[in-house]
Parts: C-alpha cells; sequence; structure tokens
C-alpha cells in the first residue's frame, strides 16, 4: 500500500506542500548545511542531523535511491577568532571539532554519502566567483573582496518573505566598499595573520555562502531535489545561495524543494552558543540512549520548534522502552510460532487493524513528514501488541506487527535489531524450566518466592510478564553506552 502514496513536502519558497519529482527518476538528491566545525556539537545540532538522515531512511524504504551530502565548512571568521583566542593553529581548532562532529553522527546512527569540506574546494570556488563576475552578477572591491550584486538578480527575498529592501542589509562591517548595504561577499580579502588564498583578485578566503552552491553542485550537479537546513539558514545563508546559485546557472528553479527544521529552545530561547545555553551531543549521549535522542527529536514535526528539558525526553524515554520490548516480545513470538493457524474472526479483525495502522504510519510520512503522526500510530501498534497479540500469538498477527515496527526502526534507527536463531538455545530452555516453577508456586499461593524469581531475573534482564497463571518473557537491552 505504500507504494502507492504520493509524498508530499512543504517548500519553503512556494510556501506549500509540493510532490516529490525527483530530477533523475527513482533518485532523490539531498544537500544539508553543515556545521561550522570551532566548537562542540550540541542538542541542537542534533535535530537537523537526524531529521534528515530519517527522512533519507524513509525516501529508500519507499525504493528510491537517495544521495545525501552535508557540508563541513572548515574556513570562517568564527573558526578564525577562536583560534585568536585560544592561541592555537585555526588547523587543529578545525580538527578537533571536526572529530567531535564525527563521533556525534556515529552515536546517533546518522550515515551521509559525502562531507565535501570547503578548503578541500578553493579552486572550484575561484572559478565559480569568475563566472558571476563575467556574467555581470559580482564586482570586484578595491580591497580585493568580491561582492555579489544583489539588484542584478530580480527574485531575492522570496524564499525568506523579506521582499522589501529595507530588511536585506547584512555583512555591515563591509559596508563602506560595497554598492549597496545588502550586496553580499563572495570573497574576503586577507586581513594580517588570517589564512588566505591566492585568487586573481588577490589573497583571501571565501566567504560563507559560496562554499555551499559549489559543493552542492559538484557532488549533485546543477539542478537537485531537496536543500535542507535549520530554519535560521533562511536567511541571509539560502536566500544568498539560491540568489547566486540560480545567476551561475541561469535555471529556475535549482532546488525543486527548500526544507527547513525548526530551533531546538531552551524556553523562549533558540539554543545557541552566542546565548551560552547549549547542552553538548556528548553529554547528552553519556544520560540517554542514541535512539531516545533520536525518537524524541521526531515526536514533534520537523518544522516546529522543538523545546528541551529532561523531563521531555525522559516521557519519550518510556515509550523509547515500550516500542523495544514490543519489538523484543514479537520477535520471541514468531520464534515459537513456526507455522501459520486458523484465524479466527477476532483474529482477522485484528490483522485488518494492524494493517490500517501499517498505512496511517506510511500515510503519515508522506505527508510532509510527519513524524509525529507516524509515533502515533505506532503507539496503537504496540496496545495491540501488549493487549491483544501477547496472548495471542498467532503467526500472521505477528508477522504484520513485525512488519510495521521493523519498517519504523528502519526509518527512525532507534535500535540494532538482534540476529535470532530459529532454534531455542539453551538460555531459553531453561528460563522456560524457571517460569514454569513460578507458575507452579502460584498456584500453591506461594507469591513471595514467585516474586523473588521475577525480581532476580530481572536484575538480569529478563522481564516477566503475568496474565493470570500465564507468563511470557522478554530481554530486556542493556545500555550500549
Amino acid at each position: 500500500m505504500s507504494r502507492e502514496l504520493e509524498i508530499r513536502l512543504y517548500d519553503t519558497l512556494s510556501k506549500s506542500e509540493v510532490e516529490l519529482r525527483p530530477v533523475e527518476p527513482k533518485t532523490v538528491k539531498i544537500y544539508v548545511c553543515g556545521p561550522t566545525v570551532y566548537d562542540y556539537t550540541h542538542v541542537g545540532h542534533g535535530r537537523t542531523y537526524v531529521v534528515y538522515d530519517s527522512l533519507k531512511r524513509y525516501l529508500t524504504l519507499r525504493g528510491y535511491n537517495v544521495v545525501h551530502v552535508m557540508n563541513i565548512t572548515d574556513i570562517d571568521d568564527k573558526i578564525i577568532r577562536r583560534a585568536n583566542e585560544e592561541k592555537r593553529d585555526w588547523r587543529e581548532i578545525v580538527e578537533e571539532y571536526t572529530r567531535d562532529y564525527f563521533e556525534a553522527l556515529e552515536k546517533l546512527r546518522v550515515r551521509v554519502d559525502h562531507h565535501p569540506r570547503v578548503t578541500d574546494h578553493i579552486k572550484e570556488i575561484i572559478e565559480f566567483i569568475q563566472v558571476l563576475i563575467d556574467k555581470g552578477y559580482a564586482y570586484v572591491a578595491p580591497s580585493g573582496s568580491v561582492y555579489f550584486e544583489v539588484d542584478k538578480y530580480d527574485d531575492y527575498g522570496r524564499l525568506s518573505g523579506r521582499l522589501e529592501r529595507e530588511y536585506w542589509s547584512q555583512e555591515p562591517e563591509f559596508v563602506s566598499e560595497k554598492k549597496k548595504p545588502y550586496d553580499f561577499a563572495l570573497w574576503k580579502a586577507a586581513k594580517p595573520g588570517e589564512p588566505y588564498w591566492e585568487s586573481p583578485w588577490g589573497k583571501g578566503r571565501p566567504g560563507w555562502h559560496i562554499e555551499c552552491s559549489v559543493m552542492s553542485s559538484r557532488y549533485l550537479g546543477g539542478r537537485f531535489d531537496i536543500h535542507g537546513g535549520g530554519t535560521d539558514l533562511i536567511f541571509p545563508h539560502h536566500e544568498n545561495e539560491r540568489a547566486q546559485s540560480e545567476a551561475f546557472f541561469g535555471e529556475r528553479p535549482w532546488v525543486s524543494i527548500w526544507m527547513h527544521t525548526g530551533m531546538v529552545t531552551v524556553g523562549a530561547d533558540k539554543m545557541s552558543k552566542s546565548l551560552h545555553n547549549i547542552v553538548p551531543m556528548r553529554e547528552a549521549l553519556k544520560r540517554w540512549e542514541p535512539g531516545v535522542l533520536r525518537l524524541w527529536y521526531l515526536h514533534v514535526h520537523y518544522r516546529k520548534p522543538l523545546s528541551f528539558s529532561e523531563e521531555s525526553i525522559e516521557h519519550i524515554e518510556k515509550l523509547y522502552n515500550r516500542i523495544v520490548s514490543a519489538y523484543d516480545l514479537l520477535v520471541k513470538l514468531q520464534r515459537e510460532q513456526h507455522s501459520p493457524h486458523y484465524l479466527t474472526d477476532e483474529d482477522l479483525k485484528l490483522l485488518l487493524e494492524l494493517r490500517r495502522i501499517d498505512l496511517e504510519f506510511h500515510r503519515a510520512l508522506s505527508e510532509d513528514f510527519n513524524t509525529p503522526e507516524a509515533i502515533a500510530a505506532l503507539s496503537k501498534l504496540l496496545t495491540l501488541v501488549f493487549k491483544d497479540i501477547q496472548y495471542n500469538p498467532k503467526y500472521m498477527l505477528t508477522t504484520q506487527a513485525l512488519k510495521t515496527l521493523r519498517a519504523a526502526n528502519y526509518v527512525f534507527a532507534l535500535f540494532e535489531e538482534r540476529v535470532e536463531e530459529g532454534v531455542e538455545s539453551e538460555v531459553e530452555a531453561l528460563l522456560k524450566i524457571i517460569v514454569d516453577v513460578r507458575k507452579e508456586l502460584r498456584k500453591r499461593g506461594m507469591y513471595d518466592l514467585a516474586d523473588t524469581i521475577r525480581s532476580e531475573l530481572l536484575k538480569h534482564g529478563i522481564q516477566l510478564m503475568d496474565k493470570g497463571l500465564e507468563t511470557t518473557w522478554i530481554r530486556l537491552r542493556r545500555r550500549t553506552q
């Protein structure tokens, strides 16, 4: 059923949901603005990384070949400033925080296909800027800096909704040499003590915005499908990217869909290094499982702000544990039921409900990647697992429930699935004996001893679940940190 669903995403430029129609058949090309590596990765960054990783996973599940590029800004004013403050070489700063970034991605199970760095693409950046100069969209200032002349591009401001020139001003420190206050730097002339590269206009380094136009087109081509980032990048970064890229390629639209994730907030404020309210990712990962953080990022729609609090994550942690327990229980039940069973009318109703939930899950993700609605469908599934399937483990029911749960885990990447053997292990055989002995103790009214067995097993990661005198059990997963 999921194949019949049209995938639609909200496009910031048109301010509407649009159908995903890839430039190349069955291939979706995604570029996401990555980190400027001058400080540690924090929880706010993680949201963008997880959202686009999960979107990629869903598109892959739906049969698309997805190419995911996320850049690393490894030369920038902030990097130079941090190096000067700490009296260290700027390259040391870059390598330290790039390592931290990669460690965060690894632990969060985020997979990116290409990680281009600005300093590896200086030649291409210079060539791109020269074309803009030759086309009349850019000019060289007396200092040797090069600026994009915004008035030469007739659609500026539409992405951000800033259609009046009074809202365009940027880079005020260079206003004296620019034709207009809103022109932006493509190349910055070197200042004493700063890193630089040789160019036709003198020693200098790239401006912030040009890097993404160059690297996205190098790895994805002159037109691609999705450009992503946080809402804080819409202006000026993405507005400038769009202007210079469409000027360069002479083609509109340059990008089919502009996607933006809402900010992670602390109280009423954005989580930001400048506000000193960040939670480093490495600290969050010491406290919570990666899957808990991923589920927390995804439980609110990606376009809405996400408020950080320990209480909200701990609430999601309970749902996470319930999902993992349901998966482990279903795997165990299915292993014990090797062949289909006759289905009663009630079983058939339950099977139809499971299929409806599966459709709800896919429909939610197909309609602007609505992860909270998909998680709501998943919660319905969990209720059926623990209320009905657990005590009526028919093979077709466990198969259908596992199908949806495995799809959800593929997209959300909450936990590593166990590779289970088809035969009962010796440990499981011993557990069955223990459970049977405990059942006999309960029949005889020896509840204290039965509770002691239950408590001792729980200490070793085995949870018993009673319904009347019948008992099922699951293994609890140990934290892998």
